[in-house]
């Protein structure tokens, strides 16, 4: 995509919401929810956020990219699962089923990357409760993806926890864990072979669940977004994994990767840099990239001035 597109766009991105008119609001680190009645209507904004802060800055159209993105593979996958969408009445905006959400997030990992490389390079040899063998090197593919779920913090950092762990505190029951551990298995196959038939390797990726009215399993939030997941290109992997060298890709891990090569991994004292322009275009083009390059289909980027007034106006008409 053009990315003279992009700058333009620089200063008229969706920072926040905040529609008094559309009952109450969740705010959370990306997204904010309004509930109405049976539904909910979640605002995909443009914030972006990295070790559980949100940065300052905001980047060019990736709450239509991840927005956009999410209902794409809730479709691909709506044999797998039933999922809550019911329509996407703006590009950043969809009307959702109301579900009550489980208190975890099922992460799913086929390589040795970030968070679980971090670990294992500090003699981790276990990760929620998942044996790694030894021999592994950052990036290694696993012998099979493994789940290794973590708990769904309000604030702060969300924390890795076992199975048994989960069982024992009461927060699922083992039918229920075993149930979505399963589809989560399942969705990540179905999303490691889509990404492979567009010369992309799915690294690894999260997802939520909740229970709708009649409390059916139902996936929620997002799927396979370069938000929720990490993506390796295929063409270059094994060369650069036996050279030892990092990988190209097309994932948040790269704004990580900037904030700690200028000393911020999220603990306390450290200072939060701010992304300059051309950081922040070149983020949205990644974006942008990933979109198009999975779907197969060309990026129609909204370039509304007022893109807040244009997406009360789209929720307005759906109520």
């Amino acid at each position: 995509m053009n990315r003279e597109l992009i700058r333009a766009q620089l200063n008229a991105t969706v920072e926040e919401t905040d529609f008094q008119a559309f009952g109450h609001r969740y705010h959370g680190k990306v997204r904010d929810t309004y509930s109405s009645g049976n539904h909910l209507f979640l605002v995909t904004s443009d914030r972006i956020s990295a070790f559980d802060y949100v940065l300052r800055q905001t980047i060019p159209f990736k709450g239509q990219v991840l927005n956009q993105l999410a209902a794409y593979f809730f479709e691909q996958t709506d044999d797998i699962v039933q999922n809550h969408i019911i329509s996407l009445p703006d590009p950043n905006v969809t009307l959702a089923r109301r579900c009550k959400a489980v208190p975890v997030e099922f992460v799913v990992r086929g390589y040795l990357a970030g968070h679980a490389w971090r670990t294992y390079r500090e003699g981790g040899r276990k990760l929620c409760g998942m044996p790694l063998p030894d021999g592994l090197k950052e990036n290694s593919k696993l012998p099979k993806p493994i789940l290794t779920p973590a708990t769904k913090a309000e604030e702060g950092h969300d924390e890795d926890i076992s199975r048994e762990e989960i069982i024992r505190q009461g927060i699922m029951s083992e039918a229920s864990f075993d149930q979505m551990r399963d589809i989560a298995l399942a969705l990540f196959e179905r999303g490691t072979e889509r990404a492979a038939e567009k010369g992309l390797i799915l690294v690894d990726t999260k997802y939520e669940f909740g229970h709708d009215a009649q409390g059916l399993v139902t996936v929620i939030d997002e799927m396979h977004t370069p938000d929720s997941s990490r993506y390796f290109y295929a063409d270059t992997y094994s060369e650069l994994l036996t050279a030892n060298l990092p990988q190209r890709q097309l994932s948040k891990e790269f704004v990580r990767e900037w904030l700690m090569e200028r000393g911020f991994q999220g603990l306390d004292g450290q200072h939060l840099p701010d992304l300059d322009d051309n950081f922040r275009i070149e983020v949205a083009a990644r974006y942008i990239e990933l979109f198009e390059r999975i779907t197969g289909q060309a990026f129609t980027p909204n370039t509304s001035p007022d893109p807040i007034a244009r997406i009360e106006h789209a929720i307005t008409t759906v109520l």
